[in-house]
């Protein structure tokens, strides 16, 4: 199944000059939608982790399913001000601004094996602010899985030392 012909590319979108890939025209397709969850799951099949972690707002699409189906926990990481409960807080920079995220303080425990999840990895500055919450609460991240990598952005160069997969290259 050719996940990568899926996507749809809306251009200057959310700012002008940024090619955005819809995730949506894989969620509306079931065996799209299936075939993404098993293929990131297949990914991260070896890496040992206590709780998975998903990244506002689309990563919460992927996080779900892959902690239901490979018997974890899911802890969240929104965007600042979303959250109920006393927090951490970290900022960091888009391609196209800077933003803040957080975590409740008692989201992951000190020691806990950590998969953080999310759509897409681009510039990875919101991979680096997750991984820095992640240590403020004393986790460990072991891995981190994306359905999508855009490799000409050299989101790794930012988590460099941090095993990084991806289902889908552009």
């Amino acid at each position: 199944m050719d996940l990568k012909s899926k996507f749809r590319h809306v251009m200057d979108y959310p700012v002008e000059g940024i090619d955005f890939i819809d995730i949506t025209t894989v969620l509306q397709d079931a065996q799209y939608f299936r075939h993404a969850v098993d293929s990131m799951i297949e990914k991260v099949s070896d890496i040992d982790f206590d709780i998975v972690v998903g990244t506002d707002a689309r990563g919460f699409l992927f996080a779900s399913p892959i902690a239901y189906r490979m018997g974890k926990g899911l802890a969240l990481i929104r965007k600042k001000g979303k959250l109920p409960y006393k927090t951490v807080t970290e900022e960091y920079q888009l391609e196209y601004g800077a933003d803040a995220m957080e975590m409740h303080e008692d989201a992951v425990e000190p020691g806990q094996k950590v998969l953080m999840v999310d759509d897409l990895l681009a510039t990875g500055g919101t991979a680096r602010a997750g991984i820095r919450l992640v240590e403020k609460l004393g986790g460990k991240v072991t891995g981190l899985i994306y359905l999508i990598e855009l490799e000409y952005l050299n989101g790794r160069e930012k988590i460099n030392g941090y095993r990084v997969d991806s289902v889908v290259q552009f």
